[in-house]
């Protein structure tokens, strides 16, 4: 609603300065001053009543006042909205006396007047004095007179009028006792005055005016001054017995008393802080002087400088980086140290100079010892610590490792980045790590460039000064996942960097001198390879990790992830025992991916549940057996049953980023009414394609593998590959897809479990695919130990290791008829 009347200046106005108001708008005559009865004129004259007809008008034209109500002794300017309320004014402007009761609402969203729902029923009869109207507004002084009651609403819209009775305030008790309260009201509102400046004008003029034999104006003016809420004040002037009222009345200005002292010892608490502030600044500038002119201390500048000079004594900085430091000192002990330019130079020194030029830690080079480092974080991947240790081996026997980068690519959980840090501390460099995953920037790489304030070096460059070495070991994590923008590409920056021939003289933009980076060993994250870009990817060394079999699953979470978890929560090895039976059975029902992320949180939920049993009833030790995880971890995510022989059913491998997984294919007649090939699953246009070319080549030599040569011409058939809302594509699936419809169109399942991958050619050429660790690990995982192979991966098979090839038959075929005789005729490669 519009705000109606408000309370403004709580000060009060002598003769003077009313006088002074304009009366622009409104002509209102003289008031006639009504004959005002004493209280024991009143008294006798009625029961509680004044006598109106006498002393007040019986009806009112009502106006609302919003903040807080209207006293009887109170003589302040009133403001407020000329629509809808100039109509009243006009009103009691024509009625030949200037009298209007205010009345205090309660606001109601969205309107634009009060209802008389909204009003009080008791409010103050007030003679309005010059009304003046300006800039949209209505103003007038507010001569408060007498309490009203409504009795009677005589209209239901602006301007509002009522019909009311004045009631009288009377004293029960003794009248000593009213004094009492007078003089305590009158006490209490002379402590105030000190506290609060702002009521001592008021005040002092009230008091000469009223004293304790006059309670009842003392009593309002006293409840006028007080900053309670609106409520509580509504609740006083509602209040008619003057006893009651006073000791209201009293217990309000009493807290306006305290509040006034916890303003007061705020504002000095503060002043005295201030103070002592000001105090120690103006000491601590007279020390500085003193200290200046005896020679005992510097200024800022001058001991800026004197602490990068004392840096670049300990360091081996190059003859470009020498020059350029110098000149940047020259102009820093010129500037004045209240601009901005001081600032930058400032910030550039300190970081030029905090860098570690010519600082190289001594490397490690203990074969041994690295294996040891290996052993001790990690269990299973015993290929890539081959790898590793080649490594180190090379770098031992040359004296240093420079100029190398190491990519290791695998699946999410595999642990890729424990790997790198344990690489470093193998051959006892310092680590840092940190993500290239959503880069978009290009100065994120090679920094910014010095043209504005904020600008800083680039993600190397503070690698190098977070490590104290020019030589650490820097991983880059998500590397496959650097983007690009309009910024620039952070992926042809990193060529500069991770080029053995370019990184001697690498130069951010920010610096603007060269750093080299030659010492630094880079090692790289991904999950794949595709999103690398070619240029990228021939400067580093590539090495898989395809994640690890059950066996080493259950190696690492006995040693390494239980442990950690147990640590986590606040128990220790003999509160909680897991059987190795019952981790194999988390890692087959629960975790079946290809690193051990999962099987870590999974763990973490068995210790957690283990935690709050403990806090129940249970006592530890507490022991968790295979048939106990239901328990903890509710019901098996994955079966351990294998695919179902059936007509028209094989099982493919395929590779994903995640790592491996089998793959089942389906394949069915429809209807014999008409030839057709339907396609579902999500697959993409390479699968989509490798599908058509086996439908063409099954089709085409049905005779030849025994099939009827007729039964393509009238069926129409329907492959499809289950998990539809996976999308997936790739040749591999080739011979996968023809050992299906053959199988259809000779009405003969593949009596045995076995697993194929291949792309297959429309003349029947099996060629070679990859990821054939992955798929190989898939197998196993799905218990599958017979799998197909393209006879031109034969040696990617050779170089896995035994622990993977263990238990594994595997067959090699180069055309398709050797895989129809592998499954449908039981013959072996």
């Amino acid at each position: 609603m519009k705000p109606g009347v408000t309370v403004q200046d709580w000060h009060l106005f002598d003769d003077d300065d009313m006088d002074e108001a304009m009366d622009d708008d409104f002509d209102i005559p003289e008031p006639i001053e009504p004959e005002v009865l004493s209280r024991d004129e009143a008294e006798e004259k009625g029961s509680g009543m004044a006598v109106a007809s006498e002393v007040l008008p019986t009806t009112l034209y009502i106006l609302p006042i919003t903040e807080r109500p209207f006293f009887p002794p109170q003589t302040v300017p009133v403001v407020m909205e000329t629509d809808p309320w100039l109509k009243t004014i006009k009103q009691i402007a024509d009625s030949g006396e200037p009298i209007a009761g205010l009345l205090l609402v309660t606001p109601q969203e969205g309107q634009e007047a009060p209802t008389p729902g909204d009003f009080r029923t008791i409010g103050t009869a007030v003679r309005m004095h010059h009304p003046t109207r300006t800039s949209g507004k209505i103003q007038f002084i507010a001569e408060g007179l007498q309490r009203f009651r409504v009795v009677e609403w005589l209209s239901d819209k602006p301007p509002y009028q009522v019909r009311v009775e004045y009631p009288t305030s009377r004293l029960r008790g003794d009248r000593d006792e009213a004094k009492a309260y007078a003089i305590a009201i009158i006490n209490t509102l002379k402590e105030l005055m000190p506290l609060n400046p702002l009521y001592s004008e008021e005040l002092r003029f009230f008091l000469n005016r009223f004293g304790p034999n006059d309670p009842q104006p003392l009593t309002d003016f006293a409840a006028s001054l007080t900053t309670a809420p609106r409520e509580e004040l509504q609740d006083v002037l509602e209040t008619l017995p003057l006893r009651k009222r006073m000791e209201k009345v009293l217990v309000l200005i009493k807290k306006e008393l305290e509040v006034a002292k916890i303003q007061v010892q705020i504002r000095q608490q503060v002043e005295e802080k201030v103070s002592e502030q000001q105090r120690k600044f103006f000491l601590r500038e007279q020390l500085k002087a003193i200290q200046q002119e005896l020679g005992i201390s510097k200024d800022d500048r001058t001991a800026e400088k004197e602490r990068f000079e004392k840096r670049l004594k300990k360091l081996k900085i190059s003859e470009q980086a020498r020059e350029r430091i110098d000149e940047e000192l020259e102009k820093f002990s010129m500037l004045e140290t209240g601009s901005p330019e001081y600032a930058v130079t400032r910030n550039y020194l300190d970081a030029i100079t905090a860098l570690p030029w010519g600082r190289y830690s001594k490397d490690l080079l203990d074969v041994a010892r690295a294996r040891r480092t290996l052993d001790r974080d990690h269990d299973g991947l015993d290929d890539v610590k081959e790898r590793i240790i080649e490594f180190i081996a090379v770098g031992a026997r040359k004296g240093e490792i420079s100029g190398s980068i190491l990519l290791l690519v695998g699946p999410p959980g595999v642990g890729k980045t424990s790997i790198g840090r344990s690489i470093a501390t193998a051959i006892g460099r310092r680590f840092y790590r940190f993500s290239l995953g959503g880069m978009r920037d290009e100065a994120e790489i090679k920094g910014h460039r010095r043209t504005y304030i904020g600008a800083m070096p680039g993600k190397f460059i503070q690698a190098i000064k977070e490590a104290g070495t020019a030589n650490p070991v820097i991983m880059l994590d998500e590397i496959d996942k650097i983007g690009d923008s309009y910024r620039g590409d952070p992926a042809s920056a990193l060529l500069e960097v991770l080029d053995p021939e370019q990184n001697r003289d690498f130069l951010d933009h920010y610096l603007d001198v060269r750093f080299d980076l030659s010492k630094v060993l880079f090692v790289c994250t991904a999950n794949q390879l595709d999103t690398i870009p070619g240029p990228l990817l021939d400067r580093m060394e590539v090495i898989r990790l395809s994640g690890y079999i059950a066996e080493e699953k259950v190696d690492i979470a006995r040693n390494h992830l239980w442990p950690r978890q147990l640590e986590r929560n606040g128990l220790s090895r003999g509160d909680v025992r897991i059987t190795r039976a019952a981790l194999r059975q988390v890692i087959e029902g629960y975790a079946r991916e290809a690193g051990v992320r999962n099987l870590e949180k999974q763990l973490g939920r068995i210790a957690r549940k283990a935690v709050v049993s403990f806090s129940q009833e249970t006592t530890p030790p507490l022991h968790i057996g295979a048939n106990d995880l239901e328990t903890y971890l509710g019901k098996p995510l994955f079966r351990p049953e294998r695919p179902k022989p059936a007509v028209g059913v094989t099982v493919g491998l395929a590779w994903t980023a995640m790592g491996g997984a089998t793959l089942l294919i389906e394949a069915t007649l429809v209807h014999s009414k008409n030839r057709g090939f339907k396609l579902t699953g999500q697959l993409g246009e390479v699968m989509r394609e490798s599908a058509e070319i086996a439908y063409s080549y099954v089709a085409s030599h049905l005779k030849q593998h025994n099939g009827d040569p007729a039964f393509f011409d009238e069926a129409f058939v329907h492959l499809h590959v289950p998990e539809g809302a996976t999308p997936k594509d790739g040749p591999s699936a080739g011979i996968t897809m023809a050992t299906a419809l053959l199988s259809l169109a000779r009405g003969q399942k593949i009596a045995r479990p076995v697993a194929m991958t291949g792309e297959m050619t429309l003349t029947g050429q099996v060629l070679p695919v990859g990821g054939i660790r992955e798929k190989i690990i898939a197998a196993r995982r799905s218990r599958i130990n017979e799998v197909i192979l393209p006879d031109a991966n034969r040696r990617d098979y050779d170089e896995l290791p035994d622990y993977i090839r263990e238990g594994m038959t595997i067959h090699f075929a180069s055309h398709f008829d050797a895989v129809v005789a592998l499954v449908f005729d039981g013959k072996t490669s």
